[in-house]
């Protein structure tokens, strides 16, 4: 696991970038960003002209900015790291994929929560072995986005699915962060409905019987009853009527 100077970063409490708090580029003017000056601010020296760039492509698109976004994954700055990486989660493509998952190294943890984040953006296979090990390994703030990350791969293919459910199933059933647990029954609600009837589907649907069931937080238990409403599994639904009618949910 990750050791991190962050500390508050991998409590339960805690678990937002200041990236996230930040109003956009644009907002002291109300208006867009233009494209050709946040271009020209990429190459700036100064840091703070950099992020400023940085930030304006979390809000626009332009391919012209992704072979300097991705240099910028290696800046001194930690904040303009962080600010290129939510940037490639807008601004995709399949060559920014490696260039992400290098950076899941990286000493801080806000960086690595924004690059899980882009990497489920990028909806490419490649990222599913790195993001299940930072949902098994890293703090909490990562896990947290690792698994909704994992979610957004379900169009990827059966064998990047098959791959990802056993670690969410794992981590709804021990992660001791109730939001880390919430977004892994998300993450299996979307999964499941591109499964087939088998036994890998059948642990999914049994993990978030569990947690509707027996889980101590009620966020973790709703969503786990969301997920299974959305995958309409006829156990799923019958255990959620039992439940409502028992006074229970």
């Amino acid at each position: 696991m990750h050791n991190d100077d962050l500390g508050t970063l991998s409590t339960p409490n805690n678990t937002d970038s200041p990236l996230d708090r930040l109003e956009g580029a644009d907002a002291a003017e109300n208006a867009a960003p233009n494209p050709d000056a946040m271009l020209a601010l990429l190459d700036e020296a100064d840091p703070q002209k950099r992020i400023v760039a940085a930030r304006a492509f979390c809000e626009i698109r332009d391919e012209r900015a992704i072979p300097k976004l991705t240099e910028m994954l290696k800046d001194a700055c930690p904040l303009a790291r962080v600010s290129a990486a939510y940037a490639l989660g807008r601004n995709t493509r399949a060559d920014v994929v490696e260039p992400l998952i290098e950076s899941l190294g990286d000493w801080n943890g806000y960086v690595r929560k924004g690059v899980v984040w882009a990497l489920g953006n990028c909806r490419d296979k490649r990222a599913v072995d790195p993001l299940v090990d930072a949902l098994k390994t890293d703090i909490s703030a990562v896990r947290l986005w690792a698994a909704s990350s994992l979610g957004q791969l379900s169009k990827v293919g059966y064998d990047s699915i098959f791959v990802a459910v056993p670690p969410l199933i794992e981590e709804l059933r021990r992660d001791p962060v109730a939001a880390v647990r919430s977004n892994c029954a998300w993450a299996l609600g979307q999964l499941c409905r591109e499964l087939p009837s088998n036994v890998v589907y059948a642990g999914a649907i049994d993990s978030l019987l569990e947690a509707l069931e027996d889980d101590e937080d009620m966020g973790v238990r709703e969503d786990a009853r969301s997920s299974l409403l959305r995958v309409g599994d006829p156990r799923g639904l019958q255990a959620i009527e039992d439940l409502e009618r028992e006074g229970w949910i």
